[in-house]
């Protein structure tokens, strides 16, 4: 049975990977940040009793700006693999904390990748590691994007994710250790932050379609992106580390839209015309855009044998399912008086 180390387990992506992985009989170890509410709520239905001699996932409280808690974290788990999925990865949001986003995504990784170069010398394994990237690294770069495209960064997240990056790539030539780095294309999901463009556009469409919500503010309706499903995305995850040589690897569809196509689609499956509910507001353009990111992952295919299986359709569709039904539970909360109306679904 093999063990697992996830940084980043209460996300979309580690949640995803933390079931995937429990399905293949691994046991699963996460590092989470301590809150004052619970944060677990996409673990809730793989979670078993701390108790329960046969749980198959282990919650560990941790931070990547921790070092030693992460060195503490690996002696005692001894993981088989490790995944970095840990991030303040909102682009907009970097702009305004770009000394934090730093410290997080790119001087985290380096803090968790010395602490696995330390673990792998003296373990007695051959551990191996996965670390998140991210299309945004190409940032201005022109499309098709693949392992061999320019990085041109546009945002504090991007250029960190590229400092993680080279950091991963050259831990594994200095040290010759497994490290693989993914290069990640936009993945959505219902499991998605609301906050992160696509979800929070069928969260609003739930509401509205509900008359909960009238507006939905948001930014560049002509940016294009390469959008996957993050169950299919955390598999090619699992597929690099299953190789006998480290490489880094684009993930990616290969298709791109614009934010207004996947408005156009979210919005014919609620049945909505969205062009009543939408206005665009300058607050929520980036500093520097990212215009336009379609990923080339003819390599994925070719050596991981890895395909997406989730078309962009099915995508939307079951993330405005979800948001529907969620926004059917929030008004039966609001109408038995247990709920207070929010008004963060607009505006975040």
């Amino acid at each position: 049975m093999k063990t697992a180390l996830i940084s980043g387990i209460t996300g979309q992506d580690g949640s995803y990977l933390a079931e995937f992985l429990i399905q293949k009989g691994y046991q699963v170890h996460g590092i989470i940040r301590r809150s004052s509410s619970f944060n677990t709520d996409r673990l809730d239905h793989i979670y078993a009793d701390p108790h329960a001699s046969s749980r198959q996932l282990h919650l560990h409280y941790g931070d990547l700006a921790n070092a030693a808690r992460l060195s503490q974290l690996l002696e005692q788990i001894q993981p088989d693999e490790v995944y970095n999925l840990a991030a303040q990865s909102h682009v907009r949001v970097s702009f305004e904390q770009a000394e934090y986003t730093a410290d997080v995504v790119a001087t985290g990784a380096l803090r968790l990748l010395e602490a696995f170069r330390q673990y792998a010398g003296h373990s007695g394994k051959s551990p191996k590691l996965y670390q998140a990237g991210s299309s945004e690294m190409f940032g201005a770069t022109p499309p098709p994007q693949s392992e061999a495209t320019p990085f041109y960064p546009r945002s504090p997240y991007a250029v960190s994710k590229v400092a993680a990056h080279w950091y991963g790539v050259n831990f594994r030539e200095a040290h010759g250790l497994f490290i693989c780095n993914g290069i990640l294309f936009n993945h959505e999901s219902p499991r998605r932050g609301e906050t992160f463009v696509t979800r929070k556009i069928t969260r609003a469409l739930g509401r509205i379609k509900l008359g909960m919500q009238d507006k939905l503010y948001l930014g560049n309706l002509d940016a294009r992106r390469d959008w996957g499903h993050a169950a299919d995305y955390v598999r090619a995850m699992w597929l690099m580390l299953q190789q006998d040589t480290p490489d880094d690897y684009v993930v990616a569809t290969g298709q791109s839209y614009s934010v207004r196509e996947f408005l156009h689609l979210a919005g014919g499956y609620a049945g909505l015309d969205w062009t009543r509910h939408v206005e665009v507001d300058p607050r929520y353009f980036r500093p520097t855009e990212v215009d336009y990111l379609q990923g080339d992952a003819a390599k994925a295919r070719r050596i991981l044998g890895w395909a997406p299986e989730i078309s962009f359709e099915e995508l939307v569709r079951a993330m405005v399912d979800g948001d529907l039904e969620l926004a059917r539970q929030e008004q039966t909360l609001l109408r038995a008086g247990h709920l207070v109306p929010s008004r963060g679904a607009a505006h975040a």
